[in-house]
């Protein structure tokens, strides 16, 4: 029970955080780092990939491999937590004090990557 609720809200977290990339772009493109080329590409392909790992998360078989590609792709957004850090916390109008930035970094971010491998035995 408790690993079925793990790989549901999983599925429903990323499908969430997907389909934000698509429809707010922009908040998303102001933490993409300058010197990446590509940021929308870059965006939409993380917006993919987060629903691509919530549909893989729905089958057995797929499992490990959803939670392989989720680790990887929360280590590769780890450039933009740092950077939106070092832009003051705010991705354009969108702004946070500080510290809950750090927290995003150093807490629940390690969390998601706990929460990916958690679900590789669902």
């Amino acid at each position: 029970m408790k690993r079925n609720l793990l790989r549901y809200s999983f599925v429903v977290f990323y499908t969430v955080a997907g389909i934000m990339h698509f429809i707010q772009p922009d908040v998303y493109l102001e933490v993409i780092p300058d010197w990446m080329c590509y940021k929308s590409l870059i965006n939409y392909t993380a917006g993919f990939v987060e629903l691509l790992v919530a549909v893989m998360a729905c089958f057995k078989l797929s499992q490990q491999l959803t939670s392989y590609i989720t680790i990887a792709m929360l280590l590769a957004f780890t450039i933009s937590h740092i950077y939106f850090i070092q832009m003051g916390s705010c991705a354009g109008d969108f702004c946070i004090p500080e510290w809950i930035a750090w927290i995003r970094l150093i807490v629940i971010h390690p969390l998601l990557i706990w929460w990916a491998w958690k679900i590789r035995k669902a």
